[in-house]
């Protein structure tokens, strides 16, 4: 009997061992990402060596304009211009880390973003109303990062003063019923300035023949609402058609409603006139396909990042090594990231209806 006991523990013992999974030791990178990671030689990142590195690295010294200006980068940045052969300079100038959720996982989700074309004139008329606004004179950022470093989530604030006292800043419904902002152009289609709105830049061709850039300037401090989520829980769209072109042509087809749908979204974006095309947060001209817009707290502007993910277009594979050059509303988590298509036709199809799992994988200079 005792010799049955001892073999049934055994075999316990070996059979729970083998089931177990094996427990990932994750680090941190202090003051560089708040996300768990996982330490990764770069040669072992699916794709990596297959990637056009030629492009990767002319983008990463173009958007190292701008990125050295950050500690992180500045030694790496001036490398870069000793080196011809990409391959080398990544894999003997950085360590790659793949980030993790809270949850332990590597999958997160990846949306996509394009610059659209607008149409549009300097002058309000009946067929041009809509205005892009510029930020407004009396909108206050209150930044409370000093004095409150606890209450990190609420310390960039925007308001107004009224009565002496500073309030929240308008939403959008509030914003639309003004007329005292000043506006950049005139647009002929409400629903395509909220997607360009949605997108943070785009261009406009005037009545005039002349097209302009417009890009992002200020935010109304309204937290971003997915309208095609409501769509969703309405049941007028299906999951399949909550795409951008999906939710667009519900709202063409229900102009009555328009107004109502929009305004669930209270954030309001303001523009600013560019010279340059689409041009992201790090303040670099955005190169389609090879930058993508980030949640800063889990990647720094400037930093390369190799992705692994799909076209919901085509179901190809996507294993790329793009930039960190933007931000936006909506691009929040540790694995979230948002994939510059460019602009065009084509831009807008892929953008539309981009959200796909993926992973992450960032390459941080080494000290």
């Amino acid at each position: 009997m005792k010799l049955f006991s001892i073999i049934t523990l055994l075999f316990i013992i070996l059979f729970t061992g083998c089931s177990q999974k094996e427990t990932i030791k994750f680090q941190t990178l202090k003051d560089i990402s708040k996300a768990k990671v996982k330490k990764i030689d770069i040669q072992d990142i699916n794709g990596f060596y297959e990637d056009d590195l030629y492009l990767a690295f002319d983008v990463f010294k173009k958007d190292c304009v701008r990125a050295k200006r950050y500690e992180l980068f500045k030694d790496v940045c001036a490398k870069a211009e000793n080196f011809t052969n990409p391959s080398q300079f990544f894999s003997e100038n950085f360590t790659a880390y793949e980030l993790y959720n809270d949850n332990g996982t590597n999958n997160g989700l990846i949306t996509g973003y394009y610059e659209p074309l607008l149409y549009g004139s300097r002058t309000k008329s009946e067929k041009y109303k809509y205005p892009v606004y510029k930020a407004p004179k009396d909108m206050y950022t209150i930044d409370l990062s000093d004095a409150y470093p606890e209450l990190k989530k609420y310390n960039r604030l925007r308001g107004k003063i009224v009565n002496g006292k500073i309030v929240a800043y308008d939403d959008r419904a509030q914003l639309n019923k003004r007329d005292d902002l000043e506006p950049i152009v005139y647009v002929d289609d409400e629903i395509d300035l909220f997607f360009l709105q949605i997108q943070g830049s785009g261009k406009v061709t005037l009545d005039t023949g002349e097209t302009i850039n417009v890009g992002y300037s200020n935010q109304n401090g309204h937290k971003y609402f997915a309208i095609g989520r409501a769509l969703l829980k309405e049941g007028v769209l299906k999951k399949t058609g909550a795409s951008l072109q999906g939710i667009k042509k519900y709202l063409k087809l229900n102009p009555h409603r328009i107004e109502e749908i929009l305004n669930k979204n209270k954030s309001y974006i303001f523009f600013v006139e560019n010279k340059k095309s689409a041009t992201g947060a790090l303040g670099t001209e955005l190169t389609a396909g090879r930058n993508l817009a980030v949640d800063r707290r889990y990647i720094p502007l400037g930093m390369p990042v190799f992705i692994n993910t799909k076209s919901s277009v085509s179901q190809e594979k996507i294993n790329r090594l793009m930039v960190a050059a933007d931000v936006g509303g909506a691009i929040k988590g540790e694995i979230r990231a948002d994939f510059f298509f460019g602009n065009g036709s084509e831009a807008e199809l892929q953008a539309g209806g981009m959200k796909e799992k993926g992973k992450l994988t960032i390459l941080v200079p080494n000290e």
